[in-house]
């Protein structure tokens, strides 16, 4: 079914093909941007904001949605940019979209047609970038999306389980624009326009580059100086101006963990936009400069960018393809961008930056009725929200204490006194949006941030009447108090005053409705003995999560950097870490500790910990002594798959499969796992 267009407005989706352009009688684009995600003209997609922005500047911009990455040919399929191209992953690390937390591969893509996988390579940024090169040398490669942005530095890539260099390096891009890019790429769009040579491209903010060997560090811009004050605890700065930071060198970072930890803690003290320095990095003889993040946009300028007119809809090339990831959001308006929340484990903070953003009452409701109008919504919005559902118009109240902070989080340890935690604003736009004409429910489904909604009665009475239907997910993440400190979030009390003001809200209004926590199993810091305590408040509480939040480290966060050095980058000390996969299957095990077919995985782990006590008929155990028939037939069936891979390894091998009578396949006699250097021994199996 082609799927309709309901702004009455909107022109046609940016183009995709050569046939596309000529009917524009175009004779090349200015800009080609190169997206790993399908083509989604919404402006929750990452090409459509930054197409239709490029397009509201006058530059004829085309779409390169998943090519053919196996060739160059298909780069060269909309002709040559005049411009550049601009190269992202898409709304997601790749790595982080092709695998699991346990490094497996992933069966399936939201941001794909029909959901297929395998229509991105790994590390997509590199390989676009370097098609792009291919097909069209001395074109300008811009990079950016999320992948690019968390990669602009060296980086702990967990699925290599190395420190890896900056995605400049790895990708030969000419520049990385990091965090949410619409102002910097319009910014480099007119000034190539204006004929100046990407190499002198030194001075945008929300930027990084590389240095030759033989290049010298420019001087800080004016452009780039801010009125704050430098971190104290900082090195010393590379000039006069006080405006450069030296981090530890790639090879520092690569061998020495306690180098990674402090460039970590570095990085994220220069993430405020008001008083951030430049960061340079040595990789070998050659520099990655990253320039301060962009100034946060105004809410004219966060207006202009959701106004465009978007046609809302995957491209018509896709037919009937449904991608997942449009079905999700297309109903959804988004508010704000940026949290202060500063959770270790989060890159929203690292790419979106922790100053809120807000659209204008108008610009929201006038979406809100565009949503309405369409006919697959019915009426129906499926989330006004953003990062976060009540963080919006929140900001510091102290503009001469913005531009001197450094703290990592407003809300941690304690809710800050200078943020402006009115819900008055959100309250009313809540109010006018289910208010308006054709709408018949605004579902609120993005987070909220339990600690601020505490104090606002009126906004959890609101919340609980009008916007939540049965059930409404919150992300309390743990209960130990160790990991809560290590993930930066608010104490267990802060979940239970939450969720006992939300059953009494929900009461006053004759609703009956549910919280439903997500929690994470395997953070840093977290050790069997948390994951216990978690499992026995889970049920002292009677939840029952249905599905299990396993920690995955993303680059640059600050959780990541724990997991690869075992260090806390603030105060270098030693850190717990489940990095085994037995004990990462336990912890994750502990929290579904009522599924049968999870009984001897949590009784190893009670064993493990010393807590058979655990272990009985007692209403405080979590498991009975004897394993049900569910768990048996679960390991029989894992040992029955295990055993079937031998089977086929051996037979793809050319070895003899026969059985001997005790059932067991006969031993390869090249393998002599007891003797050291043997193939298959301890020393053979690098």
């Amino acid at each position: 079914m082609i799927t309709r267009r309901p702004h009455p407005d909107a022109p046609e989706p940016l183009p995709m093909s050569a046939a596309e352009l000529a009917r524009l009688g175009w004779d090349a684009p200015d800009v080609v941007l190169v997206s790993g995600d399908a083509y989604v003209d919404h402006p929750s997609f990452a090409a459509a904001i930054i197409g239709r922005t490029l397009q509201a500047a006058g530059f004829k911009v085309a779409i390169l949605a998943q090519p053919d990455w196996k060739d160059a040919q298909a780069f060269r399929s909309l002709g040559r940019p005049r411009l550049f191209f601009g190269v992202t992953a898409g709304n997601m690390d790749s790595m982080l979209n092709h695998y699991t937390a346990n490094r497996l591969p992933r069966s399936d893509d939201a941001y794909s047609p029909g959901g297929r996988a395998g229509r991105r390579p790994d590390r997509a940024t590199n390989v676009y970038a370097q098609r792009c090169r291919e097909a069209f040398p001395g074109v300008p490669v811009v990079a950016g999306g999320v992948e690019a942005s968390l990669r602009r530095l060296a980086h702990y890539d967990y699925w290599s389980d190395t420190v890896r260099p900056s995605v400049l390096v790895s990708s030969k891009a000419d520049l990385v624009v990091f965090g949410m890019g619409e102002r910097q790429v319009v910014e480099i769009a007119r000034r190539l326009d204006a004929g100046e040579s990407v190499s002198a491209l030194t001075d945008v903010r929300g930027t990084a580059y590389l240095l030759g060997k033989r290049a010298t560090l420019p001087p800080f811009a004016a452009s780039m100086l801010s009125s704050g004050t430098p971190s104290p605890d900082a090195p010393a700065a590379d000039g006069p101006d006080g405006a450069s930071v030296h981090l530890p060198s790639f090879e520092d970072v690569s061998c020495d963990v306690r180098a990674f930890s402090i460039a970590t803690r570095l990085i994220h003290r220069e993430t405020n936009p008001f008083n951030a320095r430049r960061l340079v990095q040595a990789h070998g003889d050659r520099l990655v400069v990253q320039n301060p993040p962009a100034l946060p946009l105004s809410e004219a300028e966060m207006d202009a960018l959701y106004d465009r007119p978007y046609t809302r809809a995957r491209h018509p090339s896709y037919g009937a393809d449904e991608i997942p990831a449009e079905r999700m959001i297309a109903q959804s308006v988004t508010i704000m961008r940026g949290c202060f929340g500063g959770c270790s484990f989060c890159s929203i903070t690292t790419h979106q930056g922790r100053v809120i953003q807000s659209r204008s009452p108008a610009s929201v409701l006038a979406e809100v009725d565009r949503v309405a109008a369409d006919p697959r919504s019915k009426g129906v919005v499926s989330d006004l929200g953003g990062p976060t559902a009540n963080m919006y118009t929140m900001r510091c109240t102290s503009p001469e204490t913005e531009a001197k902070c450094h703290r990592l989080s407003c809300v941690f340890p304690s809710i800050c006194r200078h943020l402006g935690t009115d819900h008055a604003p959100l309250v009313d736009l809540m109010r006018q949006a289910r208010e308006r004409p054709g709408v018949r429910r605004v579902h609120v489904a993005s987070g909220v941030r339990m600690d601020l909604a505490a104090r606002s009665p009126e906004y959890l009475r609101d919340l609980a009447a009008h916007h939540v239907s049965g059930h409404l997910k919150v992300a309390p993440e743990h209960v130990s108090e160790r990991v809560l400190s290590a993930m930066k979030k608010p104490p267990q009390e802060s979940f239970e005053r939450f969720a006992e003001a939300f059953d009494e809200a929900s009461k006053a209004v004759g609703k009956e409705q549910y919280l439903v926590p997500y929690f994470i199993a395997g953070h840093p810091g977290s050790e069997l003995s948390d994951m216990i305590e978690l499992a026995l408040f889970l049920k002292g509480a009677g939840y029952r999560p249905r599905q299990v939040q396993d920690f995955i480290p993303a680059p640059m966060d600050l959780a990541t950097s724990i997991w690869h050095t075992g260090l806390d980058p603030h105060t270098l000390q030693p850190t717990p870490v489940a990095r085994r996969l037995k004990e990462r299957k336990w912890q994750r095990a502990l929290m579904q500790f009522f599924k049968p077919e999870n009984w001897f995985e949590v009784r190893d782990a009670l064993v493990a910990a010393k807590r058979e006590d655990l272990i009985g008929h007692g209403a405080q155990c979590l498991i009975r002594p004897e394993p049900p028939k569910e768990a048996l037939e679960a390991r029989a069936k894992k040992r029955g798959a295990e055993l079937e891979r031998f089977v086929h390894e051996d037979e793809a091998m050319g070895r003899d499969t026969t059985r001997g009578a005790r059932g067991r396949a006969p031993a390869d006699p090249g393998r002599r796992p007891r003797r050291r250097g043997g193939r298959g021994g301890r020393d053979g199996q690098r």
